[in-house]
């Protein structure tokens, strides 16, 4: 890798064909020649990034950093645009669904009666399988009590999805109801990614059904 000029077409390039996001060690790795210096390459991708940024700034897609690495995603607003196009493909979250998110993002490390408890129903096992499936939960052990129940926490991807780069970036948790709130929190919300597969797509969205 010669010039930043051609580092900046090449993660670029990278960013555009990869499912997910890359990290500057990821990049420097896979812009390196057999016998070239790494440490050279470590200055150079971060220049390259900010370089990609900047042209950004007037494209309809942006560079942002999310917890493992960085992506293009299309801007927020796009997404009236973008909306016409997915039509009613995809669903919206239902609010059981996001009461329980809400909860294992700002309670964590969490068991699922204590879940139910906050709030006062009982919590679906397909809700808990759903999360899981997407990969924005996980199980972290057991609370140890009787029936050591499985204490649940957020993910990487979770972060990822919701644009954050670590939990203190989630928003203050003022009321829930107001976080949890359908109206609050539609499909149209969903990041819209440059992806391989389509040039623009929207992640799917969790039901409880």
């Amino acid at each position: 890798m010669r010039t930043i000029e051609e580092a900046i077409k090449v993660i670029e390039a990278l960013l555009l064909v990869s499912d997910e996001p890359l990290n500057q060690s990821q990049l420097v790795d896979l812009l390196a020649d057999a016998d070239e210096d790494h440490s050279r390459l470590a200055e150079l991708v971060p220049r390259a990034l900010f370089a990609i940024e900047q042209q950004c700034l007037n494209r309809a897609y942006q560079l942002i950093e999310v917890k493992s690495g960085f992506r293009f995603q299309v801007r927020a607003d796009m997404n009236p645009w973008v909306k016409k196009l997915f039509g009613q493909r995809t669903r919206q979250y239902s609010r059981a669904v996001l009461e329980t998110l809400a909860l294992i993002a700002y309670k964590q490390p969490i068991t699922r009666g204590e879940i139910e408890k906050v709030r006062g129903v009982a919590v679906h096992t397909q809700i808990i399988r759903n999360l899981m499936e997407r990969g924005w939960i996980r199980e972290l052990g057991t609370r140890e009590v009787p029936g050591r129940p499985l204490l649940y926490g957020t993910t990487e991807r979770f972060l990822d999805y919701f644009n954050l780069s670590s939990l203190s970036d989630l928003p203050p948790l003022k009321e829930l109801e107001d976080l949890t709130s359908p109206d609050s929190f539609q499909s149209e919300d969903i990041p819209v990614v440059l992806s391989p597969s389509d040039t623009i797509k929207r992640s799917d969205s969790v039901s409880d059904e």
